[in-house]
């Protein structure tokens, strides 16, 4: 497994905007092989701005690698928006693969 994460630095001006742009994208990803899931997360607050991560998982590395270079992928960030900066700089990227995975066998009974 394969974890590929971008960090957005979002001005707190601009979450609403930011999260109506993620929602509705056509992202292609499930034409792809290997792709398994994704999530945009909303992390902690900072004086000027909201911390934001794509976080997309893939069967593997060559899997993602192989998304990157795709047709869909250049066809998805070709309509990206070009209205006014939702965030400071650049995203940061991070990929990690997966050294060890735990999933839930049972079902917990709710207290």
């Amino acid at each position: 497994m394969f974890v590929a994460m971008n960090r957005f630095k979002v001005f707190k001006e601009s979450t609403a905007e930011f999260e109506t742009v993620w929602r509705n994208r056509d992202t292609r990803l499930n034409e792809m092989k290997g792709f398994v899931e994704f999530h945009l997360l909303r992390g902690p607050e900072a004086e000027d701005h909201v911390l934001y991560s794509s976080h997309t998982v893939w069967a593997s590395e060559d899997d993602f690698k192989a998304w990157t270079t795709s047709e869909q992928f250049r066809a998805v960030h070709a309509r990206a928006p070009n209205t006014k900066p939702l965030y400071a700089g650049h995203p940061q990227f991070e990929g990690f693969t997966s050294v060890q995975s735990v999933t839930r066998t049972r079902a917990v009974a709710a207290e």
